[in-house]
């Protein structure tokens, strides 16, 4: 995570914006930069700091999403560890409201199938 990056991001948060991450690979490296910070801000939502290197993180029901509002992403298959990701961020109603929709219109799978945004 730059340094430019990370005071975008907290700006971002501290002017009561959206912070929209596109894919599950930037949203993984945004929380994970908030946990490395340990700075949390207005609404228990956490600021960013710059960092580097590989992330263990793995978001889910004990771990929510606390900077990322909505995440572009693509459609992945039920069971998915990407489906938990998604579920910290939007919610597992929004979610499964979303896949609900998503099959019942035919959207495509995968690399080159449809995008959603899915917001909090």
């Amino acid at each position: 995570m730059p340094a430019a990056t990370a005071e975008l991001v907290t700006l971002t948060r501290a002017a009561g914006r959206r912070v929209i991450a596109v894919g599950t690979t930037v949203t993984r490296a945004l929380e994970t930069a908030a946990d490395r910070s340990g700075v949390v801000g207005q609404a228990g939502q956490a600021s960013i700091g710059p960092a580097d290197g590989w992330t263990e993180l793995v978001l889910g029901p004990g771990r929510p999403a606390r900077v990322v509002d909505g995440i572009v992403t693509g459609w992945h298959a039920p069971g998915a560890s990407h489906l938990a990701l998604l579920t910290a961020v939007a919610g597992p109603d929004r979610v499964a409201a979303a896949y609900a929709e998503a099959i019942r219109h035919g959207y495509l799978w995968h690399e080159f199938g449809d995008s959603c945004l899915l917001l909090r």
